[in-house]
């Protein structure tokens, strides 16, 4: 059983960015992220992206999937959807023997945090054996736990300076923390641990990459996860109008099959080409 497999301590050879670098030091930390077409829900764009904390968190690595997923979503059971895309994504890196292959992986969704205690995060973790970090933008109710009431707690008055609390569930389980990443953050992140990284080291971990209220390697893959989504889209949208023209043209019938079909040969080999470039290119 993939739970079963999950690490909560660091298990990891580099260290956190110090001026005593006797150590390998963490530089490369990714982000990755789904979107889904509103036009077409079963249409996503898996996003994979790196940045060098060592250079001002610049983007390092960029690369997309899109797909079209058979899988339907289940509440509490995103990973089954997700986790294949994100995977696949970082094999293809691997596979080209990348320099900038992540250290570290923030996910866009909750690690231990979890109804069962195995969201996304932890998923993807041990399924690519990688350090992860769960990153929620909402609550999920588990162990007494509730929306409402870490509201509360962040909005006593022992608390409102406080740029995190522990969310310690009825059993005494401590499930993660509510962190304002920045002091102007109204609304929280819930952060926990994914797979082969402490509590203490993921909350280090994401006050170094935020500049917003959601750490920039989630932030990045979410903007350039959309971006190409929008991208393909409009291409293919543009690509049929075309060819329905084409179709309705005043020509004799050979002649517009003929242009049809050549047409939608060329239109499909360089959509392939397109994207192939997209998933596979890098920025220094």
């Amino acid at each position: 059983m993939l739970k079963k497999r999950v690490i909560t301590e660091d298990d990891f050879p580099w260290r956190l960015p110090s001026s005593q670098a006797q150590h390998q030091q963490l530089r490369y930390v990714g982000g990755v992220d789904v979107c889904f077409s509103k036009e077409e829900p079963s249409m996503a764009c898996g996003s994979l992206v790196v940045l060098d904390l060592h250079h001002a968190l610049r983007l390092v690595h960029q690369c997309y999937t899109v797909l079209t997923l058979d899988v339907p979503y289940v509440p509490g059971f995103l990973a089954f959807r997700e986790a294949p895309i994100l995977v696949h994504l970082l094999e293809k890196m691997k596979s080209t023997a990348s320099p900038f292959y992540p250290q570290v992986l923030m996910v866009d969704g909750n690690g231990l945090l979890h109804p069962r205690g195995f969201g996304l995060a932890s998923h993807l973790g041990v399924l690519a054996n990688l350090p992860t970090i769960g990153i929620g933008k909402n609550l999920h109710h588990v162990d007494g736990l509730t929306r409402s009431g870490v509201k509360e707690l962040f909005e006593a008055e022992e608390n409102r300076t406080k740029d995190l609390i522990t969310l310690r569930g009825s059993s005494g389980f401590i499930w993660g923390v509510a962190m304002r990443s920045t002091q102007s953050s109204l609304k929280p992140l819930f952060v926990s641990i994914g797979h082969r990284i402490s509590l203490d080291t993921a909350i280090k971990v994401v006050k170094m990459t935020c500049k917003f209220r959601v750490p920039e390697p989630i932030r990045q893959a979410d903007i350039r996860s959309r971006e190409h989504l929008h991208k393909h889209q409009i291409g293919r949208t543009y690509w049929w109008q075309y060819v329905g023209q084409i179709s309705c043209s005043e020509v004799p019938d050979f002649v517009r099959s003929y242009l049809v079909q050549h047409f939608i040969r060329f239109s499909k080999l360089f959509q392939k080409l397109s994207t192939l470039r997209r998933e596979t290119q890098t920025q220094y």
